[in-house]
């Protein structure tokens, strides 16, 4: 077994470690929502900016999609199994590592939400920006937002075209017939 072979499964395991680790975070804050703000009143925690409030969605956000529980479930186990295509082709160069970090955090946040889904049939939600009509959300919500800017970011100004070759079939094929 070559370095490289050794040194992908470590980074992989990692991911996968990242990911569990993450997801129990998000499940142990909606089980902490469901505990303690389930029929009860909001806790205020900046008074007329940021309240914790329980809300069972049964949809996206803004309320939309509303009881579509089948295909949230299909959309999160196709971006998963996108995620872990892409984390299996990513080249072990530095200059992938904030992708691999954003690939772990959005794949964290769609496994967390999906979990609620097919366990509750709804997800838990319970962070509320009053200041504006935001929709209140959750800590897989954070994960997938705040990834999905940064991947926007990066893909805009910092990755060019080329650095995706890697995920290109051609290029799978020239990589199998160097070696």
């Amino acid at each position: 077994m070559n370095n490289f072979t050794t040194k992908k499964k470590v980074f992989l395991i990692a991911d996968f470690v990242a990911i569990i680790l993450l997801v129990a975070f998000d499940q142990f804050t909606k089980f902490l929502a469901v505990t303690h703000l389930m029929d009860q009143d909001s806790i205020v925690l900046i008074p007329g900016v940021l309240e914790l409030t329980f809300l069972k969605n049964r949809g996206a956000a803004f309320g939309i999609l509303q009881d579509q529980k089948v295909f949230f479930v299909m959309i999160a186990i196709m971006i998963l199994i996108v995620i872990a295509y892409v984390l299996f082709q990513l080249p072990m160069e530095k200059k992938y590592t904030i992708l691999q970090i954003i690939l772990v955090m959005i794949a964290s946040g769609a496994a967390g939400n999906m979990i609620d889904r097919l366990k509750n049939d709804y997800v838990v939600d319970f962070i509320s920006f009053v200041i504006i009509n935001f929709p209140i959300f959750n800590v897989a919500d954070i994960y997938v937002t705040v990834s999905t800017i940064l991947f926007i970011i990066l893909f805009l100004f910092y990755y060019k075209e080329k650095d995706f070759d890697f995920l290109s079939f051609k290029q799978q094929k020239k990589y199998r017939e160097i070696k």
